[in-house]
């Protein structure tokens, strides 16, 4: 199939299915589903890449998005796209100084926000970036303007800007120059440590990450729907967006990531990228549900898990027929339990999903597998167009993180098995941070990617963060995700944090999953006046230490949790614990609990 340039790629497919669906998004005050043609997707492209020409905008000129998902950010994308502009996505939940950085570092003068909170940041950021910052354009008609506003415009009141035929011919003509090697985009890192970085991306690497997975993903058709629920400032959402309307994908986009259980039923998606969290609590749910259903449904459930790992771990998997009545028993639990499980969740319909951006707990991988939610775990980074390994649909190794991507070069370096990955996917380096973008890559051109990983094959493994691991005061080197990710999945933990480095062992801090601990101290007849005073019970700390050893049965004795503290709050990003990407900030954390923490190594 052909494969566009992204300046040109909404209107190529346009011409290809004119009035057919393109994307679908859910109106916020009256609940229904609105849905925009392929042709009005590109005719609000052209009017945005006229707007921009109209507003000054040049050639390679960086321009901001900071929005929730919204049809109006795609059309942003590829508007500045087509006149070979640079997208420079902030997440919707940026404070005013993570916005400041990137509009001071990207020297952006035009950004585009989507409601009330990103407007009133932004203007603010406005403020003390004057020189840089002229003009914000608002999504979302509902913001109300500040009173001293006097140079903020409404999405639709710029449209209007380049209306006019000279606009048009200048648009035509910078699309016609658009080149592989023009920056396409900077996604400015996360920051689990240190300052932010601008990951600089071409249009060729996307034109890369197009070919490779077509190749990887030949049943991908434009008869899917995609779910769009990462932020679009995740490379892993920006990404497989782009690979969606390259295939002439439907996409519905989920605005607000907490009505996500809401929203799947009403689409039924047939794809959806998402990261390990999601499918944590699908888990995590799932199971109660069995465990408290009636004898009789429960011992079902359980027998149709069973027939569905032996169907697809020992026999799909590895490209092996299964025997007659496997296959029967277990297409009649498919069409049965594991139907109406899905149906549940709005993922009756789904064939692929991708799942990466945090390790993923083998159980849980199991689990998906065997009830026949085709999870597809993978590997990849903002600094590699996403995509580096994923599993294939047959001969995937469990515990690992998938198959190496077509014509891609992976590598582990010998002195710290670190994965260093070479290939046209791979960014130019880092924006205006020469030192940086040195630094991260070998002489022979291999990307350094920070984790520690091994090959098998053309399959690779994970290990852990090189900056995460934590070396105990013994001389035990402990990967704290290991462990962090062998609690994932417990009903009763919602978030974990391992602290050892340079102390003795290895101590926790726990945040509970409260509506389930709340369940527990009910059924147990618990007395307690809040969570508080719920998590400093005898009972509740017992419980939580059973959990904590059943979870860490197979771990050595060095690796085991001794300690831990629990807490009434969640690590989040409104507090600077969680990055946008919800990894966590351990410097942070070590620095907000240090008093908890010392508590725990106190003789």
């Amino acid at each position: 199939m052909p494969y566009y340039h992204l300046a040109e790629l909404i209107c190529r497919q346009a011409e290809k299915y004119d009035s057919r669906t393109a994307i679908r998004h859910r109106n916020e005050s009256t609940g229904k589903w609105q849905h925009i043609s392929w042709k009005d997707f590109a005719r609000h492209v052209r009017l945005v890449s006229q707007a921009m020409i109209a507003s000054g905008v040049n050639t390679q000129e960086n321009i901001g998005i900071c929005s929730q998902n919204m049809p109006q950010c795609f059309y942003t994308d590829f508007g500045a796209y087509g006149i070979r502009a640079v997208s420079v996505p902030m997440y919707a939940t940026s404070s005013p100084a993570q916005m400041e950085f990137i509009v001071r570092d990207a020297e952006i003068r035009l950004l585009f926000v989507g409601e009330q909170t990103q407007y009133d940041h932004a203007f603010r950021v406005q403020q003390s970036t004057g020189d840089i910052l002229k003009q914000l354009i608002v999504f979302d008609p509902a913001v109300t303007l500040h009173p001293e506003d006097r140079t903020s415009v409404y999405f639709e009141q710029f449209l209007l800007l380049g209306a006019s035929p000279a606009f048009e011919t200048e648009a035509k003509t910078r699309q016609s120059q658009a080149m592989p090697g023009d920056t396409a985009t900077i996604v400015y890192t996360s920051g689990t440590a240190g300052k932010s970085k601008g990951v600089v991306l071409t249009h060729a690497n996307f034109l890369e990450v197009l070919r490779i997975h077509d190749l990887r993903l030949p049943a991908v058709n434009d008869r899917d729907v995609s779910m769009c629920f990462l932020p679009l400032t995740h490379i892993f959402e920006k990404a497989w967006s782009s690979y969606c309307f390259h295939k002439g994908v439907q996409v519905a986009i989920n605005q607000d990531p907490k009505q996500i259980q809401q929203v799947l039923p009403e689409v039924h998606p047939t794809m959806m990228c998402n990261v390990p969290r999601f499918w944590e609590k699908v888990y995590t749910g799932v199971h109660e549900k069995i465990n408290h259903s009636p004898g009789l449904f429960r011992k079902i459930c359980q027998r149709a898990i069973q027939v569905g790992r032996k169907h697809q771990l020992e026999y799909k998997r590895n490209g092996i027929r299964p025997p007659v009545g496997l296959a029967i028993r277990f297409f009649i639990y498919d069409k049965t339990v594991f139907t109406l499980l899905k149906r549940v969740l709005g993922l009756e319909r789904g064939h692929l999903f991708p799942v990466a951006g945090a390790p993923l707990a083998d159980h849980i991988t199991e689990f998906l597998l065997s009830v026949h939610i085709p999870v597809r775990y993978g590997y990849g980074l903002s600094e590699t167009s996403a995509t580096v390994c994923f599993y294939p649909e047959e001969h995937y190794q469990i515990g690992s993180i998938g198959k190496i991507m077509p014509d891609l070069q992976v590598k582990i370096a010998p002195d710290n098995q670190e994965i260093l990955v070479k290939g046209k996917t791979i960014m130019t380096g880092y924006y205006k941070n020469v030192e940086e973008t040195a630094a991260v890559f070998t002489e022979d051109g291999f990307f350094r990617t920070g984790d520690a990983g091994r090959i098998e094959g053309d399959t690779l493994f994970f290990v852990e963060r090189i900056k995460d691991l934590f070396k105990t005061s013994n001389g035990k080197y402990i990967a704290p995700q290991a462990i962090e990710l062998s609690l994932s999945g417990n009903k009763y933990i919602e978030q974990c944090a391992v602290i050892a480095d340079r102390h003795k062992f290895v101590s926790a801090l726990i945040v509970p999953a409260f509506p389930a601990l709340e369940a527990y101290a009910r059924e147990q007849g618990i007395d307690y006046r809040d969570r508080a005073d719920l998590i400093s019970k005898a009972e509740t700390l017992r419980l939580f230490q059973s959990h904590i050893e059943e979870c860490q049965k197979d771990d050595a004795s060095y690796e085991k949790i001794k300690r831990f503290t629990l807490l009434t709050q969640p690590f989040s990003i409104a507090t600077n614990e969680l990055t946008d990407t919800l990894k966590l900030r351990r410097s942070v954390i070590l620095t907000r609990y240090a008093t908890q923490i010392a508590a725990m190594y106190e003789e």
